[in-house]
């Protein structure tokens, strides 16, 4: 295991009171859960680049039916229809 740094965090009372229910169900204590979940987030944005993202997008464009042979000339009403539901 790496060395540990201490540090102070401030959590609000729901945030604490979530962690110490957690803790005590699990029998994790409330520093481990934190480290998860930080080690968590930070992994979670190790995503694709930019560039990648962009790229599968456009692959993706025109691929896919909606099953309407107006979407392009009849975006607009598509679009308002699908925001009424």
């Amino acid at each position: 295991m790496m060395g540990m740094v201490r540090t102070q965090i401030q959590l609000s009372d729901e945030q604490l009171q979530a962690l110490r229910k957690l803790s005590a169900s699990t029998g994790r204590s409330i520093a481990g859960l934190i480290r998860e979940s930080v080690d968590h987030y930070v992994n979670s944005q190790k995503g694709v680049s930019r560039q990648h993202q962009i790229e599968r997008a456009l692959r993706a464009a025109g691929r896919f039916s909606s099953g309407s042979s107006d979407g392009s000339a009849q975006h607009d009403r598509h679009l308002a229809a699908a925001f009424r539901k």
